[in-house]
């Protein structure tokens, strides 16, 4: 159920260029909130700006703690960004469909950029599920990566790759992880987010795979509710019939054979 609620900050800080670490207390929300999942934040004291900002759960604690990673792009995240400890924040959520958790199982989570964000979360669920975890992580450079030392922590295999060759393999993180399917390596259900060329060529991989395969898609969200219908992506059913659906409500996480990725 999503919950309306005033969460105080615990922490702000400054993790990469305009990236922004932050701390929320917020147990009403932890405790039911799903990889996958995100809240939606008033980013204002006023109508200005009028729209929420959707930011993805990067990780939750017993103690009802919420940790969310985000990129300073405008007037809303850069007011967040000047928020200190001790203020409090008005949050909806948990909201949209998360990830499908899996138990005993091999699984693969690729990441591109900032789509490594929500996929911490599943990550470290996945493995407290005591699957076996390949999570395969690409950016431009290495001063990109975010949280690799918090991921090395986890009971995980991590891979990563950057454009550029300045850490692990040089090149796209796809070209990495069809490296790996190529040789062999077999896995039971794969996730991914990033940017959506790379989702694109994930979900290509996973169809020749035949490797059950989720993905999470970002739109520019207004309500986040599913009520202004703003967020909507293109969707095609097994008879190849197309239609629309709310990134916010019926996704963000949706099965990867079915987004039409306009290629």
């Amino acid at each position: 159920m999503i919950q309306n609620i005033k969460a105080e900050i615990l922490a702000s800080r400054k993790i990469g260029h305009d990236i922004f670490l932050l701390k929320l207390n917020a147990p009403s929300i932890t405790e039911t909130a799903q990889p996958g999942q995100f809240v939606h934040i008033r980013c204002s004291e006023t109508t200005d700006p009028l729209l929420r900002r959707p930011i993805s759960i990067h990780d939750i604690n017993s103690d009802g703690e919420l940790t969310l990673i985000y990129h300073v792009k405008g007037k809303g995240t850069s007011w967040l960004s000047k928020r200190e400890a001790g203020k409090k924040l008005d949050i909806l959520g948990p909201i949209g469909r998360g990830f499908t958790l899996t138990e005993n199982k091999r699984v693969a989570l690729v990441a591109g950029g900032l789509g490594s964000i929500p996929l911490f979360f599943l990550a470290k669920k996945a493995a407290e599920k005591n699957n076996e975890v390949d999570f395969f992580i690409g950016a431009q450079s290495k001063g990109c990566l975010l949280r690799i030392d918090e991921l090395k922590a986890l009971n995980i295999n991590l891979y990563i790759a950057t454009d550029d060759g300045s850490e692990g393999f040089k090149g796209f993180i796809t070209q990495l992880w069809e490296q790996y399917l190529k040789n062999g390596k077999v896995y039971d259900r794969a996730y991914s987010c990033g940017p959506k060329p790379q989702m694109a060529a994930f979900s290509r991989l996973a169809i020749k795979a035949s490797l059950p395969a989720e993905v999470s898609l970002e739109e520019n969200m207004a309500c986040g509710i599913g009520a202004c219908r703003g967020c909507v992506t293109t969707i095609q059913d097994s008879y190849g019939n197309k239609h629309y659906e709310n990134v916010c409500t019926c996704g963000p996480v949706f099965d990867a054979t079915t987004v039409c990725w306009g290629d």
